[in-house]
């Protein structure tokens, strides 16, 4: 089965139908996890959920709201097509009027006696008004408090006449284990306060939302108003929020996912303090080294796991260190590194203005290399594509111009762009897509199609190249081989 002829939808559970697209591999639909009929110790009946959902449900809240006239522009942070929009789309076959105030429907957690709400940042965002309904029907208006894009996560607070509110207990999602139960409560499609069990399946999904990717997967079902809520565990603990779901219908297929409670407390934190989530910044993107790459670059392959730098952005900490794509990481201020996906998450927890210590291996050698920590800036890096000529490597390229550069909203014009792949052929399997930039051939930069043939003619038949692509955020090494 191609993962190409099958598009899935990530859908993220803000609005009634908030529906965002995502290409990945697609399978049957999961069936819906089956209760076990153990019996509770001494009670002699089927083990059941009920005393954990009655503790649980008054600290989950209904969260409505009211958006800016007019802000039809972005999604949250899994996706671009505008989620409510698409909706309209895609069963009333017309686009949403634009003078139309949009309203989402999802879930929050209240978490302190400060009458604080832990929710997604997807449901707020250029929120006019925000509504909060508790457990009981009292309805409060409420505030922002301070919130992050790239975690989707929000803090909100309600009025002072709130009173005296449950608070939610934080729980442990690093203690989690796969085939462990657990409990998903929020509003789905506005019924309120509805549960719904599980397992986890997952621990450290990556599911391309962005560079903090680490969600815990379940089957517990988690809809359209589920986002926001809370995944409890069998003691009754938050242990993550609800966020997203894999879905080729809309619907629930048994693929849901979760922010670790762990990362949860570590931008509520920072959400109470500074209103943001200050981050540390080296400015490089890395990928992991499969021993094919290593033996490219020229590096033993040991028994930790290694890191490659992809990309350097200008005038960033790492560039003024001396940092160059193709340096492979060895340790992070003398530890080494977990995984590639791990290093932006032990940059970002290092505090801006510290001096860290990168041991790596260049030009078959090691070596220590000292970074000041910048702050990581606000915007986000833009995403690259382009126009060419044939090549024999089976692409279609063309030089990135600077009318190109602004079409495309790419920060540079160094790279060519990859129109066409010829299918079957060495750029094709070793898996080149068309709006890839190459940046470099055998780690010599390449700003023109000249560039780019003279580096892969100066290579023999049959010889190996290593190719650096920029694909959308990221930067990626591919190796292929030239035919003989």
């Amino acid at each position: 089965m191609s993962q190409k002829r099958y598009s899935l939808r990530v859908l993220i559970s803000a609005a009634i139908g908030s529906f965002a697209l995502a290409a990945v591999f697609f399978h049957a639909p999961a069936s819906a996890p089956v209760m076990a009929t153990h019996t509770v110790p001494g009670a002699g009946r089927p083990l059941s959920f009920s005393a954990i959902a009655r503790k649980a449900m008054p600290v989950v809240v209904n969260i409505s709201t009211t958006l800016q006239k007019g802000s039809r522009s972005g999604a949250g942070a899994f996706g671009s097509l505008d989620p409510f929009e698409d909706f309209f789309n895609r069963f009333f076959g017309e686009a949403v009027p634009k003078e139309t105030p949009q309203r989402s429907l999802g879930s929050g957690i209240l978490i302190s006696k400060e009458r604080e709400i832990l929710t997604n940042y997807h449901l707020v965002k250029n929120a006019d008004l925000i509504k909060v309904k508790l457990s009981d029907q009292a309805e409060y208006e409420a505030r922002v408090i301070g919130k992050d894009e790239r975690t989707d996560l929000a803090l909100i607070r309600i009025g002072k006449g709130a009173g005296n509110l449950p608070v939610a207990r934080w729980g442990s999602s690093a203690s989690l284990d796969v085939g462990d139960w657990v409990m998903a409560i929020g509003n789905p499609f506005g019924l309120e306060l509805t549960v719904t069990a599980g397992i986890v399946s997952a621990k450290g999904r990556v599911i391309g939302a962005g560079p903090y990717d680490n969600f815990i997967q379940t089957d517990a079902s988690i809809n359209p108003g589920n986002s926001g809520g809370p995944l409890i565990n069998m003691q009754g603990e938050v242990v993550g929020v609800n966020t997203a779901i894999f879905s080729q219908s809309g619907g629930n297929i048994g693929i849901g996912f979760a922010i670790p409670v762990e990362l949860a407390k570590k931008i509520v934190d920072q959400l109470r303090k500074n209103g943001r989530v200050i981050r540390g910044w080296l400015g490089v993107k890395a990928q992991d080294v499969p021993s094919q790459l290593a033996a490219s670059l020229g590096v033993a392959r040991g028994s930790g796991v290694m890191a490659v730098v992809t990309d350097v952005a200008e005038k960033s900490p790492a560039a003024e260190a001396g940092i160059k794509p193709g340096d492979v990481i060895l340790e992070f201020n003398g530890k080494p590194l977990p995984k590639s996906q791990d290093l932006p998450s032990l940059v970002a927890d290092t505090p801006p203005g510290q001096k860290v210590t990168l041991r790596i291996a260049r030009e078959k050698s090691e070596r220590n290399i000292t970074v000041h920590v910048g702050e990581l800036p606000d915007e986000r890096e833009p995403v690259s594509q382009a126009e060419g000529r044939e090549t024999e490597l089976g692409l279609r390229v063309q030089k990135v111009t600077p009318e190109l550069s602004r079409r495309h909203g790419l920060s540079t014009t160094k790279g060519i762009m990859v129109l066409d792949v010829k299918p079957g052929s060495p750029a094709d399997q070793a898996g080149i897509e068309s709006g890839d930039v190459i940046r470099e051939v055998n780690q010599r930069p390449v700003n023109t199609v000249r560039d780019f043939e003279n580096s892969v003619r100066q290579s023999k038949k049959g010889d190996r190249l290593l190719l650096l692509v920029q694909r959308g955020e990221n930067a990626v090494f591919f190796a292929l081989k030239k035919k003989g």
